[in-house]
């Protein structure tokens, strides 16, 4: 693959550990040094999002580089710690201790063997209070909608466990601000047909004394209105043609009796009707236009978003061949 390194292995490649923090005193040090001792070979890199408890101290005496980001909510911080990181591979996840940091090398292999980029990390558990049912009903219905609609190549669309190549972290174009973070990511990979996988990983509940961050309704609500967004930026032929649709039926069925009244009589006695009839088949008309324009408008914008994603390379690592076996010992 043009840009791939052969014969680096897992040990040669640069590896960041991305972990975005708020109010995580707790758990942030049992992240901090988990993943130091499976990854020995990785930055491990903790962005603090204005806490106002000792989750800096306690991530910088644990051995992470600490840095800040003021502007508030997970998307901000990923913005900025895939501007400001420079790596092969990058592994994103939460620092409240509920992803299982033993699955990251075998993600990373994952990612790395196979020139992937992204891995996600499908969260499966039998604890009740890790994963509650409604959490696992909305993350359902969200992660359907957007499989549906952009194509079936995960479970787990909302998980916050992942491996990124450079390529895609380079590339990525975020413009979300909080928890939708995790939607536009898949998205973007979809959209451009990486290379992805997903591999599920054991998913825990919360240290006793931490607090989640995530507001069930709300972020709920703002995934819901950014999948909205998504479809009518990357979809908008589809979008527009629905309501095309829908505003020339409605026009269809106000102008029937009008029109019925016209063939029979001559005259138009139902003035109202025609003018909502004439404006609801404009209305069509304009929605058909914009589904066109926009098409091509999101074409073109593809066309840039994959040369960016093409412009930088994927260190990709060798896998070391199967031992012989004993029938083949000693062949040439």
């Amino acid at each position: 693959m043009p840009g791939g390194h052969s014969g680096d292995r897992l040990d040669d490649i640069r590896v960041a550990v991305l972990i975005p923090c708020y109010n995580e005193e707790i758990s942030i040090g049992r992240v901090v040094r988990d993943f130091s001792e499976l990854l020995p070979q990785a930055d491990i890199f903790v962005y603090d999002n204005n806490s106002d408890d000792r989750t800096r101290e306690i991530a910088a005496a644990s051995g992470a580089i600490v840095r800040r980001e003021t502007m508030q909510g997970k998307g901000h911080v990923v913005r900025r710690m895939f501007s400001d990181i420079e790596a092969d591979y990058y592994i994103l996840v939460d620092g409240d201790a509920t992803y299982d940091a033993s699955a990251a090398p075998d993600m990373l292999a994952q990612a790395a063997t196979q020139g992937l980029d992204m891995v996600n990390g499908a969260r499966v558990t039998d604890q009740a209070a890790a994963y509650r049912r409604g959490h696992v009903l909305g993350n359902r219905v969200l992660t359907g909608l957007v499989m549906s609609i952009f194509g079936h190549r995960m479970d787990d669309m909302l998980s916050g466990y992942r491996v990124f190549s450079r390529r895609f972290v380079k590339s990525f174009p975020i413009s979300a601000s909080g928890f939708e973070i995790e939607t536009e990511l898949t998205v973007h990979a979809l959209e451009l047909d990486m290379p992805i996988s997903e591999i599920t990983t054991r998913y825990f509940q919360r240290i006793d004394g931490s607090t989640s961050k995530l507001r069930t309704y709300h972020d709920g609500l703002r995934i819901l209105k950014t999948i909205f967004s998504l479809i009518q930026r990357e979809k908008p032929l589809p979008f527009y043609l629905f309501f095309c649709a829908v505003f020339a039926a409605s026009g269809l069925l106000t102008g029937n009796a009008v029109i019925m009244e016209y063939l029979r009589t001559g005259l138009v006695p139902r003035l109202p009707s025609a003018v909502l009839a004439t404006g609801l088949m404009l209305l069509s008309g304009m929605c058909l236009l914009c589904g066109i324009v926009l098409n091509a408008i999101k074409h073109a914008r593809l066309e840039i978003k994959k040369l960016a994603y093409l412009s930088h390379a994927i260190r990709i690592v060798e896998q070391d061949p199967p031992a012989p076996g004993p029938g083949r010992q000693g062949m040439a």
